[in-house]
Order: C-alpha cells, then sequence, then structure tokens
C-alpha cells in the first residue's frame, strides 16, 4: 500500500509517498480501508518534532491521527461494527491506503467522506478547550483564530450551548463567522478596542498561537480565565496550554449527536491528493483557513 512517512525530523519536504506493509486491526481497533485523511496543525508539528513529549515516535514515521473510510477489519473484542461500514474516527498513519483507528463512529447518513475525515481531533479539542476555560452559558467566549477547523467547531458548539461568542479571524471571514453566529471582528492594529466593542469577555481561547495571550489576558483580567492550544510559551504568563487528548470516543458520539441537529458543519476548504501531503502542511502552517484541509485517498 501507499502511505506517507517521514525519516527524519524537519520541514514540509522530508514527507515521502512510500510503499509500506498493510498495517492489521489488533485487539479492540478497526481497519479502514481510507478514503479522506484530516491534517491538523499536530501533524505537522509531530513533523517537526515540537511535540515529542505527549506524541513520542520511532522513525520512519507514518503521519496523521484522523480519516474516515470503509471498515475492512474488525480486531478482536470489538462489537457494533461490521466490515463495510462507514466510519471515521482517530487512529495512526492514517495518511495512507489502509490505517488502524482506535476510536471511531458511524458517519451520519448523508455526510462524506472528506468531510467526515475533518471532525475528530478537532470535535475533540473543541470540546476539552470548552471545557478546561470553564466559560458558562449566558457568558461570552472570546476566541481568537475562530475560522479555521477547531475555531468553527468551538463558535457552533458554544452558541448551541447559549454561550455567546466573539471570533477573530482575517477579513475575508468575518461573514464565515457570522453565519456560525459569532460576533466577528478582525486581527492587526486596534483589535482589543473592537473587542472592547462588542462587549464583556468572561473568558477566552487562543487557537492560532500569533502571540496574542497578554491582550487575551488583558481583556479576561485573569490567566486562568485564557487557554491556548498553539502558544508553548503559555505557561510562562499563567495561561494553561492544552495538548492532551480527552475522550476521542465521546467526542466522536457529541460530533454525531451534532451533525444529526444540524448544529454542526466545519466546510473542507480545501482538499488534496496523498502525494501531496506537503503541499497540505505549507497551507496549514500558513494559517488562515476556513474550516478544514484534508487528504483523499484514490480508489481503484
Amino acid at each position: 500500500m501507499k502511505k506517507v512517512s517521514f525519516a527524519e525530523f524537519g520541514g514540509p519536504d522530508v514527507l515521502r509517498l512510500v510503499e509500506a506493509e498493510e498495517p492489521h486491526a489488533g485487539p479492540g481497533q478497526v481497519r479502514i480501508a481510507v478514503r479522506a485523511a484530516g491534517v491538523n496543525p499536530v501533524d505537522w508539528r509531530i513533523r517537526e518534532g515540537q511535540v515529542l513529549k505527549a506524541h513520542p515516535i520511532a522513525l520512519p514515521a507514518g503521519v496523521g491521527l484522523d480519516a474516515a473510510g470503509v471498515v475492512d477489519e474488525v480486531g478482536a473484542g470489538v462489537v457494533g461494527v461490521e466490515v463495510g461500514d462507514r466510519v471515521f474516527g482517530e487512529g495512526t498513519s492514517t495518511y495512507a491506503e489502509f490505517a488502524v483507528l482506535s476510536a471511531w463512529a458511524r458517519m451520519p447518513p448523508g455526510l462524506a467522506f472528506e468531510e467526515a475525515a475533518g471532525y475528530p481531533s478537532v470535535v475533540e479539542t473543541a470540546l476539552r478547550v470548552i471545557a478546561e476555560v470553564g466559560v458558562r452559558p449566558g457568558q461570552t467566549l472570546l476566541v481568537s483564530g475562530a475560522a479555521g477547523g477547531v475555531g468553527s467547531a468551538v463558535v457552533q458548539i458554544a452558541r448551541d450551548r447559549g454561550i455567546a461568542v466573539i471570533g477573530t479571524a482575517g477579513a475575508a471571514n468575518q461573514d464565515y463567522l457570522r453565519g456560525l453566529g459569532a460576533l466577528a471582528t478582525t486581527y492587526g492594529d486596534g483589535w482589543v478596542e473592537r473587542v472592547r466593542r462588542l462587549g464583556h469577555v468572561d473568558a477566552a481561547l487562543d487557537l492560532a498561537g500569533s502571540g496574542v495571550l497578554r491582550e487575551l489576558v488583558e481583556l479576561t483580567g485573569d490567566p486562568a480565565k485564557v487557554v491556548s492550544i498553539a502558544d508553548l510559551d503559555a505557561p510562562a504568563l499563567g495561561v494553561r496550554f492544552s495538548g492532551t487528548a480527552g475522550s476521542v470516543p465521546a467526542a466522536l458520539a457529541e460530533a454525531v449527536r451534532l451533525i444529526a441537529r444540524g448544529k454542526l458543519h466545519i466546510p473542507v476548504e480545501k482538499s488534496y491528493p496523498l502525494a501531496d501531503a506537503a503541499a497540505a502542511h505549507i497551507d496549514s502552517q500558513a494559517g488562515h483557513t476556513r474550516g478544514r484541509r484534508v487528504l483523499v485517498v484514490a480508489t481503484a
């Protein structure tokens, strides 16, 4: 089978599309014929060697955590899923023609593989940081970097829970954020005052790592009311850095419920063939994404 792999840490150029042995489902796992794989910032952080404590790996290594596809092997002890089921979930080395998943859910009817592949890590992260920042119904959450995958999920989940959201994003994504139910403003010079004009901020999330933590603390009045998933220097300012995943099965179940109720939709901004994984990483690292980027695996 074909898979994306890297033999040394570094830039996107270390990624290679190689021939590899097919993986097989172990106990408590399923294997899927991958139809699409989600591209997440953690993928290129792992490729660069940034997050080895949270994601220790041995080289050469595959890439990717999220995928959607068709079950073709069911491991020992697995119940409730059969060969031929369409599922999405989280596993390892998902930038490949076949991948093993350790957490999965059946795809809701009508959901395309490309869109489904973008949900697992994104929804888990969104649910986790909303819980960690402690924002409650009736309060206002400020989201820095609100138009990306995690931001899109945070806005929709928060609004469904009765939490007001102020979102910052580029000028091109203002209408997009408003369509999700957020009060939107641009980043750049004067953004703090623009946020203040939109209302009081009870809690804030840094999803882009764009050097705004001091301002977020200023707006909330307390570093304990700010959580970052993107700035590794957050603890130096008393801000919590959230990098350890919670329950992926619970997140997938919640994603299915929200999608079925029409309360969650994260668009795919761009899809790439498996051979263009390096280009997908370059675009992901550049930021300014609306929704998600995914790799599409061709089928015979």
